[in-house]
């Protein structure tokens, strides 16, 4: 099942009762030394991470950025780790965060990387070039791209927020993302440090996935974000990444990310009632 339809990921939910994705973006500084020993170590901490954590939540998340800095072996991890989870645990949905974008036959080729090629469900991307960036990506049946809408960093407030024509241009980019073929292939990236946003963004785009960085290390509240953003099909994927796998720098990783999962799931489940 590795194109997974929204039907199944909202299933995965209810299954689960939890909403939780888990960001595996590895860093070779800050993993445990003793995995350095291995012949693949971003791989051996992925697959520690991933078997320890992955009834708990319902999607993963690598940023390729943090693969794509250890050269070809960093990509053969990236792959590894997909494949891995795509012939183990088909049923979680897979982020390639790889924030991408670019006109025509160049968007094409990168969907076709993350799709095609590594099999990912979804991949980021980000919208400043407009439509034909954006619309290569949604022509691929059964996978979704995840569009930056209103994200949790500072420097959001340099031109997300700005008012271009009586409106803040990243509401220009989800009425416009709506127009667009395919768009019911569409998520959005709304970061968790701007939860007093999501009832207004909630309002154009009412049924859409969001994808919620910024729970845990960067500070956002999960409370506010489900109270302004859930919806009757849930249609929220809450993302930690560093909260969850570097909980523990010992020999005990695995087992302290699972713990701090399980206590974001544990909020969930109550949420979910």
């Amino acid at each position: 099942m590795t194109n997974m339809t929204t039907d199944q990921l909202v299933k995965e939910i209810k299954r689960k009762q939890s909403f939780l994705c888990i960001g595996l973006d590895v860093d070779l500084n800050i993993i445990p030394e003793r995995l350095l020993k291995e012949e693949d170590p971003i791989f051996a901490f992925n697959k520690a991470i991933i078997d320890a954590t992955h009834q708990l939540c319902v999607a993963y998340k690598p940023n390729t950025a943090f693969y794509e800095a250890y050269g070809i072996k960093g990509w053969q991890a990236l792959e590894k780790t997909i494949d891995y989870l795509n012939e183990n645990y088909p049923e979680i949905f897979t982020i390639a965060d790889a924030k991408r974008g670019d006109i025509g036959n160049t968007s094409t080729m990168y969907a076709k990387a993350f799709f095609e090629d590594l099999a990912f469900d979804s991949v980021t991307v980000a919208p400043y070039m407009g439509k034909d960036s954006v619309e290569p990506f949604l022509a691929f049946k059964n996978k979704h791209t995840i569009l930056l809408a209103l994200t949790s960093n500072q420097g959001a407030f340099d031109f997300q927020t700005k008012t271009v024509e009586n409106q803040e241009l990243y509401k220009q980019v989800l009425e416009t993302s709506k127009t667009w073929n395919n768009s019911e292939n569409l998520m959005y990236v709304v970061g968790a440090t701007k939860a007093e946003y999501l009832a207004e963004i909630r309002e154009i785009i009412p049924d859409s996935f969001l994808l919620v960085p910024g729970v845990g290390a960067q500070g956002g509240n999960l409370q506010d974000v489900c109270k302004y953003g859930m919806n009757d099909s849930v249609g929220l994927l809450i993302n930690s990444s560093r909260g969850i796998i570097y909980a523990s720098k010992g020999n005990n990783f695995a087992l302290a990310a699972a713990n701090k999962a399980a206590e974001l799931q544990k909020e969930m489940k109550a949420i979910l009632g």
